[in-house]
């Protein structure tokens, strides 16, 4: 698509369309003069045919009309040219109606849903493409044929459909192409159905075997060429390794060997050691048994008098064994996985042809540059940009939600980069391939590096990048101050973003399509701007909006087939990390069934203690690998490679049943018996068996069931065009991208001029192009919650496919977290807060998609999910219970005894062994493991509970809340946001709990000191009760202190805790008060 590098900008609710062309010579041109000629009913422009001539519908006037509006006013209208009236005759390619019967200049049946890179007309033509599935070698065959072919032997049929008249009726042999399958396949397929049952071939004896085929010269030459084949297959798959491999087709040749190297699956699942999954699972009974005897015991013997003690902890307790129930057994089979990137080079990359890796659109999401700083966002293109993977198949799409011109400036300095960053990283083969972090690492970088050249290019490219960094930083400087008339561009055009609520939708393509090449002459991937149309009325679903905005510009300009999101400031660590979801993706035995391959997230710039649990390496490494084993695991947001027909919310290919038992196996008088209902079985109609068929169909076709379904008597116009409504009313209304809908493998129409994709592709970001769609509903990233990812991963497990877990050995994606406390605490009110939103939706797990695809432990994942933050409302009262036992004396456990103490030790114990296992299984070090139960209580108390009063207020009163961008990682200095203290009302709880428990262990210990000795044995369950939420709170002390210069915390909050004990340890002794006994009275004598 050739936009003469110029900005694209326009609205198509407002009939707008501009090319800005913002260099020196500085001018606005208009559509018209992309065009020749402009269709004089919608103003659009009038395609050029194959021939390269403009379409003419009239050739008695050639009155300029384009071929939609022919289409429709033949279709819909009154068939006559609106200049001179005369009736539209049919043009090839065209679909027929009424009357084009009586013209007998040409007949053009064959060819009369061939629409020469006319795309819109294909979701028409699909449903009447349905009765046109199988080609034999004298053209098209349809349904009713193969129906008949299959369940009718006696049809005299040889060789493809060939009847020799040479040879008997009753000698006939009936061979069907084993691309047909008995008239069930949609598409050829290029092997052998080995579940096909061929009927028997009889041959005459007194006949040659040259009549069938065999014996002659030609059949001889046949066999030499298959073993001369066979033997340059042989040669290929050994000792090449990374050179070369098969081809798709060479792939599926039933004649290839059974076990050479590409032929073997591109990945493997690793189950976890038994020595090690085995006593897991026995610990999670025995846990399982405890906590009935544990509960036996606490339900059975209250508290009378701290009964509303006794009460609340046991309901709080209850739930935690709930929700432990529920995060745990999703984690009771868990897996790793293997990927061999050798064999997928050899299957799909052979020396001397094109790569048959498919294609991937990556996109780029980013909103405030502010927040978000371009420089990051520039370092997450350039590591895509400079992906190991073959450049035409790769396409990058940045979302710029926020209209900014800084960040189009920014890409715009980045292609520029671009042109020297990518040829020196795939030269020397460097990772990471983000410069601010390859040049920021502290290692060796002359390890396995042989070019002499190396060190003399990487200084040069080093200063390259600081004075990239330079010109980056002054636009940022320069973006401070925003102009009164608001931005300007070069060539003095107003930047059409300047209001960012109201603006209309921009497209920039920067690389791949208009001549820009590296500073070595070779291609780069596409880079492409994208920024939705904005106007004031409109709902436009904040992040889920601007990446179904992608999905719908990226069907239109590249259409890959597998699509890679990201956010901005996570950029590509392992330049094969594409490669690595594309041994699960084409894999030709499972990859079928898989929607996405989901990435675990790894960070950068975090504290070496972790302070805040950043890394949540709990979650990704040891809940992701459990989920592995199930369904999949949930989809969180980032790092995620998707399959495009996924998200078209299309259900997942289902696997053929094994035909049932028939009565042959059956004695005879079973046969006799039921031969009624055999003989029913073949006496069904041609709708039943029509309706069993569609079933084997592709998914696209499968999608179309219903479309077709009670339309038996409906004329053929109709029914053409009911699909085509259809569409429309789920994808919306733009005929290109309905077409790319129904390729499943991607690829974009052929013959489509520039301007048609331009309006196209502006067309499909418009503000109103969702409404009366289902998008967002069932189609696309899904609405209704902050966190679209759970909810979008969710609807596709519903459908029926599974998603996989990769974890490769260097890690694929590497981002920044916010590692301040306020930061970090906000960052995780807006999970909780996407979790309460689906909770209270009608896509909540608990009540939504059963009897659908979704596994049962999958389905307690996702439960577990969006309930997690009403732990909050336990936890905090939980929390309060020590300090409220340690000021009033009071506990919730009476007396306890020796069968109570063997059951309180047997469930500490089953705790602490089963996070030693899955330390073990998981690979997670006990530091990590720590963090992150100490951040589960401290989020618990602080953004889990604003969540769900957030939650409620906005579900039942309607009160919005709008989520925060979270600050990216900042430049001034390592570490520098850990200490930055930020106040924030999420502090409120937290802080509140400390010092409640903080004041119940000196109240407690001062009791106990003035009790006297006897007092001290019930206080140590209750301080260790205390200890216990103070110990979990300590991080959350430390970012409250903020950073201390010479004084460290600990000594500080040890400081005031023994301050106080000694101080009320002195109130004790202190000899001027009574210590009771006898009163003693002034006497009232004068001594003196």
């Amino acid at each position: 698509m050739d936009t003469k590098g110029r900005l694209v900008a326009g609205s198509h609710n407002r009939n707008e369309f501009v090319l800005i062309n913002a260099d020196e010579i500085g001018r606005v041109t208009s559509v018209k003069e992309l065009s020749g000629q402009i269709c004089q009913i919608c103003g659009d422009e009038i395609e050029v045919t194959v021939d390269g001539e403009p379409f003419i519908a009239c050739n008695e006037c050639a009155f300029p009309v384009c071929r939609p509006c022919y289409e429709y006013e033949r279709r819909e209208g009154n068939q006559a040219c609106p200049q001179c009236k005369t009736r539209f005759k049919r043009i090839k390619g065209s679909p027929r109606v009424d009357g084009d019967e009586d013209e007998d200049e040409f007949d053009d049946l064959d060819n009369e849903f061939e629409y020469n890179g006319y795309p819109h007309q294909v979701a028409e033509a699909a449903l009447s493409g349905r009765h046109h599935i199988g080609r034999t070698a004298s053209g098209i065959t349809n349904s009713s044929e193969l129906d008949a072919s299959a369940v009718n032997s006696e049809i005299p049929l040889l060789t493809y459909g060939q009847e020799d008249d040479a040879i008997s009726a009753d000698k006939h042999a009936l061979i069907v192409p084993p691309f047909m399958s008995r008239g069930k396949r949609v598409h050829p397929v290029p092997y052998t159905d080995s579940s096909m049952t061929l009927p028997p071939r009889p041959m005459d004896p007194k006949k040659d075997l040259a009549v069938y085929g065999y014996g002659t010269v030609a059949w001889k030459e046949r066999m030499e060429e298959w073993k001369r084949k066979q033997n340059e297959k042989l040669q290929v798959v050994k000792h090449q390794g990374d050179k070369g491999g098969l081809d798709g087709d060479d792939f599926d040749d039933p004649d290839l060997p059974k076990m050479d190297e590409g032929r073997q699956p591109l990945s493997r699942k690793l189950p976890i050691p038994s020595s090690k999954i085995n006593p897991y699972r026995m610990v999670i009974l025995l846990r399982i048994v405890i906590l009935g005897l544990f509960f036996h015991y606490r339900i059975l013997n209250p508290v009378n008098d701290a009964y509303g003690l006794w009460l609340t902890s046991i309901i709080c307790e209850i739930w935690f064994a709930v929700s432990w129930i529920f995060d745990q057994f999703p984690k009771w089979s868990p897996i790793k996985r293997e990927t061999y990137l050798d064999r997928l080079s050899l299957r799909y990359e052979k020396e001397g042809k094109p790569s048959e890796l498919a294609s991937v659109d990556i996109f780029v999401s980013t909103v405030d540059p502010m927040k978000e700083p371009p420089l990051i966002t520039a370092n997450t293109v350039l590591s895509i940009l400079a992906v190991d993977y073959p450049i035409d198949k790769v396409a990058c799409y940045v979302s710029d939600d926020g209209a900014a011109m800084l960040t189009f400036e920014a890409l715009s300095e980045t292609s520029e980069f671009a042109r020297k960053w990518v040829p020196f990283c795939k030269k020397f083969k460097i990772e990471p391939r983000a410069p601010e972090w390859y040049f920021a690492q502290k290692v060796d970088y002359l390890r396995d590096k042989v070019e002499p050249t190396f060190v003399r290019e990487r200084r040069a490219m080093k200063r390259e990048y600081e004075e990239f960094r330079v010109r980056i930083n002054a636009l940022v400087a320069m973006a401070q101050k925003v102009p009164e008339e608001g931005w300007t561009m070069q060539d003095g055009t107003l930047w059409p973003g300047n209001n960012v609520r109201d603006h209309p939708g921009m497209i920039q393509v920067f690389l791949g399509q208009n001549g820009v090449r590296d500073i070595e002459g070779n291609e780069l991937p596409r880079l492409i701007y994208v920024s939705r149309e904005k106007r004031p009325g409109y709902d436009h679903h904040k992040k889920a909006g601007a990446m179904n905005s992608l999905i719908r510009v990226s069907a239109v300009i590249s259409n890959a087939p597998y699509l890679l999101n990201v956010d901005c400031d996570h950029y590509i660590n392992n330049s094969k990390a594409l490669r690595e979801a594309m041994c699960f993706m084409m894999d030709p035995q499972s990859g079928k069934k898989i929607c996405y391959v989901q990435f675990p997230q790894r960070f950068d710039g975090i504290d070496r203690h972790d302070r805040y649990s950043n890394r949540n390496v709990v979650f990704f490494d040891i809940n992701m690998k459990g989920l592995d084993g199930i369904q999949g695991p949930i989809y969180v947001g980032t790092g995620c490679v998707f399959r495009r027909q996924a998200l078209y919310g299309y259900d997942a290919p289902k696997k053929a049943k094994p035909p049932g038992k028939t009565c042959n196996c059956l004695p005879k008088l079973c046969c006799c018996c039921f031969g009624s209902k055999r003989k029913g079985k073949k006496g069904k109609s041609k709708e039943s068996k029509k309706k069993t068929k569609s079933k084997e169909l592709s998914p696209q076709i499968h999608a179309l069931e219903n479309i077709e379904e009670g339309i038996e008597g409906i004329d053929s116009e109709k029914s053409s065009l009911m699909p085509q409504i259809k569409f429309e009313k789920k994808f919306g209304q733009s005929p290109v991208f309905i077409a790319s809908t129904l390729l499943e493998n991607g690829g974009v129409p052929h013959g489509a001029s520039s301007a048609s994709l331009l309006k196209e592709a502006i067309h499909v970001i418009s503000c109103g192009y969702e409404d009366k769609t289902e998008w967002g509903k069932e189609v696309g990233w899904i609405y209704g919650s902050v966190t679209e990812d759970i909810l979008t991963g969710f609807k596709m497990h519903c459908h029926g496919w599974r998603s996989v877990y990769c974890i490769p050995k260097r890690p694929a994606f590497k981002g920044s977290a916010p590692i301040n406390l306020s930061d970090r605490l906000h960052q995780v009110l807006r999970w909780a807060l996407g979790s309460v939103e689906i909770l209270l939706s009608r896509h909540c797990p608990i009540w939504y998609g059963y009897g659908c695809g979704l596994k049962p432990l999958e389905r307690f994942s996702y439960i577990n999910s969006v309930v997690y933050p009403l732990t909050s409302l336990p936890l905090i009262a939980y929390c309060t219970l020590p300090a409220v036992c340690l000021i009033t004396g009071k506990f919730i456990v009476p007396q306890i005894s020796n069968y109570a103490s063997l059951v309180f030790m047997g469930l500490f114990i089953s705790i602490a062994v089963t996070s030693i296992l899955e330390m073990q299984w998981g690979g997670v070090g006990i530091d990590d493991l720590w963090r992150n139960e100490q951040f589960w209580v401290i989020g618990g108390c602080s953004s889990h509970f604003f969540a769900l009063l957030q939650g409620l207020l906005k579900v039942l009163a309607g009160v919005n809340t709008n989520f925060t961008v979270t600050s990216k990682a900042a430049d001034d200095g390592e570490f520098s946001d850990l200490y930055l203290f930020k106040w924030t009302s999420l502090l409120i709880p937290p802080l509140t709990l400390l010092i409640l428990n903080i004041i119940g262990v000196v109240v407690g210990v001062s009791n106990a000191i003035n009790n006297g000795y006897e007092s001290w044995g019930p206080l140590f369950g209750r301080l260790f009760f205390a200890i216990w939420v103070i110990v979990h709170l300590y991080p959350f002390l430390k970012g409250f202190m903020g950073k201390q210069d010479r004084v460290p915390t600990i000594i500080l909050v040890w400081s005031i805790l023994l301050a106080s004990i000694f101080s009320l340890l002195w109130v004790r002794i202190n000899p001027f008060l009574s210590r009771g006994g006898v009163v003693l009275e002034v006497c009232g004598l004068d001594c003196d």
